[in-house]
């Protein structure tokens, strides 16, 4: 998945913006339906103009353009042909390139562009859109860049050469003209509230004004939230999208709405897959949407939604969706080969030593492997659920050569290797560099990585390293905890967790449940949802074995237990038990859904194993 810039459009000339006419009060209607963006009622406007005065030409341009705003692209096509006025000659090419281009035809919109004077600056830059939409980007931002020096500063064309730059990954230059535009619109649009949402201010929309559009504020905001989301800073791509000007719901673009959808989607799942089911049914709408709601629909593992899906927009699937037919495994194969061609060409470019050229090549591959990697993970996802490690480490062996470096491929090796109970050196192997990467900072790994990394040390009999790395990771908790007190951390809680589960999988209880109880302490900062979750599984196992009498606990560690079990229900009257899948039709009760209730239960059955036993 990945967060949209807006996209490029052919250029129609702010110049050409319509001019209300005092004269009749349906061409001022049809001037303000088209400047709130309803251009379908716009069109309706200007049709019957058209038909009132037949012989008025700047109706029939408006009429058309009305028509291609709506993307009634066939409709503009026919009304631009009305217009026969030579004076109309190039504002007419324009627009019919600019329909072309709506329909995705570049070769026709080329021809009509080349059509046009060599010297209009709007010339260059329909030039340079087509050059992005063809992937050429380093010539598409040149044209841009040509064009701005010829018209000044303008905030759209600052935003086409940043869109430029983040297509070819350079973000810092993306970001530099991203900053202008914003620097800019701040400085002569204060009224705008920019960042005022963020700070906690409560302000007014703004509305989806001419002077908004103008600074292209919005494009800029969508940009930087995606050029964040890309470099994982996902905290900051969402305050880039709070910073940006603020607008009702109702009032946000089809990109603003996919972007917030997305980077909200763990917080607010019920409301993400509300926006991008809406705007999958809104014509246009960015074509990520598709594929972006398929895929989350996959994630919560709601497949019979994704088939509705697939089922109820067939038209879409080889639009918008790889063309190779039996999915991930030829896809697979397909990434391969690409990958392994453009292997070569980076090597070829390496030998000719052309800096250009090497650094292009190494994009393309860089972008391919990109989504390569996706692809392995979801094929590599099936043989997981069936819990077919082996299968697993056979995919991943296939693509050693192309992803030995790559820090997503290295950790997921790691996880099969640690699965399979007897390869616990070579998931070291695999853990190790990504956790040395980043030990400095070491809560900044994911807690899992160092659990697993722990119980693979205990397993190769390496208990110093074990030691070491737990006392890293109280000492940095500490330290935080120290400067921010309320703070919640869970890494230290994690490790314990897992180590604990581990031992209980191998019943020595007595080791394994003093473990997890360890780990929920202090438990007004430990006690969650998830936490509660691996806790409880513990305890569930402990219960069964107690009621087999397969076990028998010291009387000590049986009070142990009762005592936590007692804390967690005096702390857990606010915790959820469970997280219920967004889109749940049935919902628990309230007050049935909560750690207390659970420990109730569980303390319960302890007290009723107990009376069986003695």
């Amino acid at each position: 998945m990945c967060l949209l810039g807006s996209p490029l459009i052919v250029w129609v000339s702010s110049s050409e913006a319509f001019s209300p006419q005092s004269r009749a009060a349906l061409s001022l209607l049809g001037y303000c339906y088209y400047h709130i963006h309803d251009f379908s009622s716009a069109a309706d406007c200007y049709e019957q103009l058209v038909q009132i005065h037949p012989e008025a030409e700047d109706y029939k341009l408006y009429y058309a353009k009305s028509l291609y705003k709506a993307c009634n692209y066939t409709e503009a096509m026919k009304a631009t042909f009305l217009l026969d006025n030579p004076a109309y000659q190039a504002k007419v090419l324009k627009l019919q390139a600019a329909i072309k281009y709506g329909e995705e035809d570049l070769s026709g919109t080329k021809s009509l562009v080349e059509q046009l004077p060599s010297d209009d600056p709007d010339s260059e830059i329909n030039l340079g859109c087509l050059l992005y939409k063809e992937a050429a980007y380093e010539e598409a931002s040149k044209k841009f860049i040509s064009a701005m020096q010829v018209l000044g500063y303008q905030p759209d064309l600052a935003y086409s050469i940043a869109l430029c730059y983040y297509s070819m990954k350079q973000f810092m230059p993306a970001l530099k003209y991203v900053s202008d535009i914003i620097e800019h619109g701040i400085r002569e649009h204060p009224e705008l509230s920019v960042g005022m949402t963020t700070d906690g201010i409560d302000v007014n929309s703004v509305g989806n004004t001419h002077v908004l559009r103008e600074t292209a504020l919005i494009e800029a905001f969508n940009l930087k939230a995606a050029i964040k989301f890309h470099l994982k800073n996902y905290h900051g791509a969402q305050v880039a999208l709070t910073d940006m000007p603020p607008r009702s719901e109702e009032e946000l673009d089809p990109v603003t709405l996919h972007n917030q959808a997305l980077m909200n989607m763990d917080s607010k799942p019920t409301e993400g897959f509300g926006k991008l089911q809406f705007l999958l049914q809104q014509n246009p709408f960015p074509p990520e949407t598709f594929g972006n709601l398929l895929l989350l629909y996959c994630k919560y593992e709601y497949f019979d939604l994704a088939a509705d899906v697939l089922a109820e927009n067939a038209h879409l699937t080889y639009k918008l969706l790889s063309p190779v037919r039996d999915f991930y495994l030829k896809l697979f194969f397909f990434f391969l080969f690409l990958i392994f061609a453009f292997s070569l060409k980076v090597q070829e470019a390496k030998n000719k030593w052309e800096d250009d050229v090497i650094k292009r090549a190494i994009n393309e591959y860089d972008e391919v492997l990109d989504k390569y990697i996706p692809v392995l993970l979801a094929q590599a996802k099936i043989y997981w659920n069936m819990e077919n490690y082996q299968a697993m480490e056979n995919i991943f062996s296939k693509s050693y050569n192309f992803c030995q470096d790559n820090d997503v491929w290295k950790l997921n090796v790691a996880h099969v290797l640690f699965m399979q109970k007897n390869k616990y050196k070579d998931a070291i192997n695999f853990y190790e560099p990504i956790v040395k990467k980043h030990y400095d900072k070491i809560l900044s790994i994911s807690a899992v990585i160092l659990a697993n990394l722990f119980v693979s040390y205990i397993m190769t009999n390496q208990n110093d390293k074990a030691e070491e790395l737990m006392r890293k990771i109280e000492k940095e908790e500490q330290q935080i905890s120290y400067n921010d007190p309320e703070k919640k951390i869970y890494h230290l809680c994690i490790v314990n967790l897992v180590i604990g589960t581990f031992y209980c999988s191998k019943r020595n209880y007595n080791f394994g449940i003093s473990r997890v109880i360890k780990s929920l302490q202090p438990y007004n900062k430990k006690l969650g949802t998830d936490t509660w979750y691996y806790a409880k599984r513990c305890f569930l196992s402990l219960l069964e074995n107690m009621s087999k009498h397969v076990i028998v606990l010291p009387d000590n560690i049986v009070q142990e237990c009762i005592q936590f079990l007692e804390h967690c229900e005096i702390h857990g009257k606010h915790v959820p038990a469970v997280i219920e899948p967004p889109l749940q039709e049935g919902h628990l009760h309230s007050e049935k859904n909560t750690v207390t209730y659970e420990t109730r239960l569980l303390k319960a059955l302890f007290y009723e194993i107990i009376g069986w036993n003695q």
